[in-house]
């Protein structure tokens, strides 16, 4: 099967057509105050309207409120990928949604992948990615965790790689990990929160070739 890619943070028309050109699965929009990617459901709305229909749209956010996720909704996003504190029964509550529910665990040593098991049930994804410093972002801020961590690992749930990935190493991202769906965003950006056509394109065509 082959790699499948998501781009996340997007925030203009620009880098949303590279991606889906390039072939991405899925793109991702952010909904964080904090994050130089947060954009307004309005804004979301605008790019999901030129994305086509097959394409996955995941709407990346922090503990929020069933007001937010309202409001992305309506937008036209198909995931939600919540990488807050959100317990099982939080995920348990939004399954009425009837969307995919993607649940972000933060990794730096073996006994984090244990977290996934707990949202068996209630979450249709996980995405592992790295465990950030404490007062900072939850993700999006380019640092990768120990790949081999998840070599032998049983997966309680289908799972995405996230942290640190760019066009020179998701090729070694995929095979030490067995990774099918990655997910970046800083390793596609010439700044904090601003993506790069060339960047997006380059990592989609090194994706492409696995």
């Amino acid at each position: 099967m082959q790699l499948q890619t998501k781009i996340c943070g997007l925030s203009d028309p620009q880098t949303v057509d590279a991606a889906v050109a390039g072939g991405a699965a899925w793109l991702g929009f952010v909904f964080y105050p904090k994050s130089p990617r947060d954009l307004t459901t309005e804004q979301a709305a605008s790019l999901i309207q030129r994305t086509p229909p097959h394409i996955g749209k995941a709407a990346v956010m922090v503990d929020p409120d069933d007001m937010l996720i309202a409001r992305v909704l309506a937008a036209g996003v198909t995931a939600l990928q919540l990488h807050g504190r959100e317990s099982p029964a939080r995920l348990a509550e939004l399954r009425r949604h009837q969307v995919e529910l993607w649940k972000a665990v933060p990794v730096r040593t073996r006994q984090d992948l244990d977290v996934a098991d707990n949202y068996r049930g209630v979450a249709d994804r996980i995405v592992y990615d790295a465990r950030t410093p404490a007062g900072t972002l939850p993700g999006g801020m380019g640092l990768r965790f120990d790949w081999t961590l998840l070599q032998g690992f049983s997966h309680p749930l289908p799972w995405a790689l996230s942290g640190g990935l760019d066009a020179a190493n998701v090729a070694e991202a995929a095979r030490s990990t067995g990774a099918r769906l990655v997910d970046v965003s800083s390793g596609v950006e010439s700044a904090p929160g601003v993506k790069n056509v060339d960047k997006i394109t380059a990592f989609l065509q090194a994706a492409a070739r696995l």
